[in-house]
């Protein structure tokens, strides 16, 4: 099996102020971060051999997933300072992939995308770049992807654009020609203008694998709430609670995800709501649909603090 970068350097600004705390990559869904989830999900696959991009809080993420040998998998980074984007990221990390073909997954979506089937597809169309996606439910939150009738990329559009297109789920695979235009170390913010350039170069370069995959989305605190919930109910194993964490007996935690080190108050309600790592929460407090974390610093966006809390709605 091909090689894989999971792209996990990014900023994740949608996640705040979650991604303050942790990368997003990090970030436990139902008791386990993003990129254990998708590193072993790569492993069922046959990846032996993965690269992790870092820059945002590079050490959250190196201490959850190390070197990779608890997952069977040989795991390296590549550092990125500044931060390249979608298009640069994968140019700087060619070096490391060791193969010519390599797949590209996003580190903020879990899916159960078949992957031999997809690598299988790029293998057959000789196209530089074979994205996954599926039928385009959600065209107001998302952008969507022009697919011809014989599977080619025709282009893309903006959330909010024309019935008909498709959703890409996060995973791709490229061939390391496609990013030959990009310069070592060029800070190219996404691949919005190469793949629409490979494109009008040739017909067909980027072409669609359309299946019907399951996807999860975190994009979003309330994204990120939402798949913790779901997990959990579906994994008999899963946990909302982080490891050390202790909730006093007469606390009520409920439908709510609570991250390490975290203390809960006598009496105190916690309702819908995300706690990270390392949250005092008083005695006695109501907190009901909100993200909470240790004010040390300057608050996000829509946040305010609170006694030691930085709080802000989901």
């Amino acid at each position: 099996m091909i090689p894989a970068l999971v792209l996990t350097a990014g900023l994740a600004t949608r996640l705040r102020p979650l991604s303050l705390v942790r990368a997003k990559a990090a970030i436990p869904v139902a008791g386990e971060p993003i990129v254990r989830r998708i590193l072993r999900a790569l492993r069922a696959a046959g990846v032996r051999d993965a690269v992790l991009n870092l820059h945002h809080l590079p050490h959250t993420i190196a201490c959850v997933a190390g070197d990779g040998s608890d997952l069977d998998i040989r795991l390296r980074y590549s550092w990125e300072m500044p931060v390249l984007g979608s298009a640069g990221g994968p140019r700087q990390a060619l070096p490391l992939l060791d193969d010519s073909t390599f797949l590209i997954v996003n580190g903020d979506t879990l899916t159960d995308v078949d992957i031999p089937a997809l690598v299988a597809d790029h293998q057959r169309s000789g196209a530089l770049v074979t994205m996954a996606v599926v039928p385009h439910d959600e065209p107001e939150k998302y952008g969507g992807v022009l697919v011809d009738a014989d599977g080619a990329v025709a282009g893309f559009t903006p959330r909010g654009g024309p019935s008909g297109s498709f959703h890409f789920i996060g995973i791709q695979v490229a061939d390391a020609r496609a990013f030959a235009s990009v310069p070592p170390g060029a800070v190219a913010e996404s691949v919005g203008a190469l793949y629409p350039a490979l494109i009008s170069a040739r017909r067909g370069a980027v072409r669609a694998s359309v299946c019907r995959a399951e996807f999860c989305d975190v994009g979003t605190p309330s994204d990120y709430l939402r798949a913790s919930l779901l997990l959990a109910r579906r994994e008999p194993q899963a946990t909302l609670r982080g490891a050390r964490t202790r909730i006093d007996g007469t606390a009520r935690v409920e439908d709510s995800v609570v991250w390490d080190d975290v203390e809960v108050g006598a009496g105190a309600l916690i309702r819908r709501s995300v706690v990270t790592d390392r949250v005092q929460v008083p005695a006695g407090t109501t907190w009901i649909g909100v993200t909470l974390r240790r004010a040390n610093g300057e608050l996000a966006p829509g946040e305010q603090q609170v006694g030691d809390l930085a709080v802000a709605s989901l």
